[in-house]
């Protein structure tokens, strides 16, 4: 093993100086250049004493897995190495299907933390809450683990259990949550009228079919013989998703303008977004709903429209994560999943640990919780991007399936939702009277 081992880091190394310092030897190579050589032969030669002295036997791959880990969790909260399963598990994901508890997860500050749990799901109905702290997975520690490791034990065949053991603010100790898992089905679109004339539309996730599905949904309620007075779209506890479908969803609202634009280091990072004139547009008052798990993909739809002038921003602040995920395979079947750019809205704000501010500021009404001791919800901290450890900085700072829902669902419980419907009532009748 001794041999295979040496031969095989010197390989790694060699290989990535030759990238390095190219076909003219080491005399064209720059300061910062002769830095990262030093670096590289400290990594060499540690990970040679560590193959050699290790108290157990530990094969070179493991190692070297490890110091890739290591690196990209350095760089920010949302960089990750993606194993060959991992991979698979991300592709599964975006289609909408797979088993699990129903969760989008985070690390703040190095612990993993619940940024909502999907709706209609197991975690939901266990109830798991956003901003709550998992401290063990089955009874062993998540300090130290990684987002993929984390989603790789709460995922699992339909019908097994796994228990969560969680610390939430206002409970004087951790407690435990069973939950059976189940076919995590995301329904990304759902849909209902309000007072025979108001549509309202939820997004619970930005997925491969999300722009279709909304579009179909849109002409359900939105019928050409009948056009809706206004529309509600609800995108909070939205945690994202993929770009493209931001963008068409955008699309579906606006006959012209930016919808948004990426900045990176590299050129090819640039892009800009433009909405298309379909002529099917509706022409009625739109009001979103946003929150604090707002995030990624739903802040650029809101961000769109609110710089757009097509629809009112009502909530709380959201989430602000504003950066650019570029999944990008490698040979062995494993990918990485890099930042490589930054998200603006059209008028050129960075969403980037800013997030979206609502024109109308709703607070979610405080809920009494019956048996857990919990305090209001208004009290609890809210996390946004800006609180996870590693987090991308701010310019300010650098600076200083549609679904119709039931009718008897939500109105008395949701105090958002029914100032959302009591403004657009009002909004309606300003429209009629031009």
């Amino acid at each position: 093993m001794k041999n295979i081992f040496s031969k095989r880091t010197s390989f790694f190394t060699i290989l990535l100086l030759m990238m390095l310092i190219g076909p003219y030897g080491d005399r064209q190579v720059s300061a910062i250049d002769r830095g990262t050589y030093k670096s590289l032969r400290t990594f060499n030669e540690i990970l040679d004493m560590v193959g050699k002295n290790y108290v157990e036997p530990v094969s070179s791959d493991k190692l070297i897995e490890g110091a890739i880990n290591g690196m990209i969790k350095s760089l920010d909260p949302h960089s990750a190495y993606m194993t060959q399963e991992m991979y698979k598990e991300l592709e599964v994901e975006t289609r909408g299907s797979f088993g699990g508890v129903g969760i989008e997860i985070t690390l703040v500050k190095d612990v993993l933390t619940v940024v909502s749990p999907i709706e209609d799901t197991p975690a939901c109905k266990a109830g798991v809450k956003a901003a709550d702290q998992i401290i063990k997975i089955d009874g062993n520690s998540t300090k130290d683990i990684t987002i993929m490791e984390a989603v790789k034990k709460l995922r699992g065949a339909k019908g097994t259990r796994v228990t969560i053991t969680i610390v939430r603010e206002g409970l004087s100790k951790p407690i435990d949550i069973e939950i059976t898992r189940d076919i995590i089905v995301v329904k990304s679109v759902k849909s209902k009228i309000y007072n025979g004339n108001i549509g309202y539309l939820r997004i619970a996730s930005f997925q491969e079919h999300t722009g279709d599905d909304l579009e179909k949904a849109l002409k359900e309620i939105n019928p050409k013989d009948k056009p809706l007075a206004g529309i509600i779209i609800d995108m909070r506890n939205n945690p994202g998703g993929l770009l493209n479908q931001s963008i068409e969803v955008s699309d579906l609202f606006l006959k012209k303008g930016a919808i948004v634009s990426t900045r990176g280091r590299s050129k090819n990072m640039e892009s800009k977004s433009v909405a298309r004139d379909d002529g099917n547009e509706p022409l009625c008052p739109i009001i979103i709903l946003v929150n604090e798990g707002t995030a990624s993909a739903s802040e650029i739809v809101s961000g769109a429209l609110q710089d757009n002038k097509r629809a009112v921003i009502m909530g709380t602040q959201t989430f602000g994560k504003g950066s650019v995920q570029t999944v990008i395979p490698l040979e062995d079947g494993s990918a990485l999943k890099l930042t490589t750019a930054k998200y603006y809205t059209p008028n050129g704000r960075s969403i980037q640990a800013e997030g979206i501010t609502p024109d109308i500021i709703v607070k979610q009404a405080p809920r009494v919780e019956e048996a857990n001791g919990e305090k209001d919800a208004d009290k609890n901290h809210i996390m946004r991007e800006k609180d996870l450890k590693g987090h991308i900085k701010s310019t300010t700072e650098k600076n200083g399936k549609e679904e119709k829902m039931k009718a008897e669902d939500t109105l008395e419980k949701d105090n958002q939702l029914k100032s959302a419907i009591d403004l657009m009532k009002g909004l309606i009748i300003l429209t009629e009277k031009k």
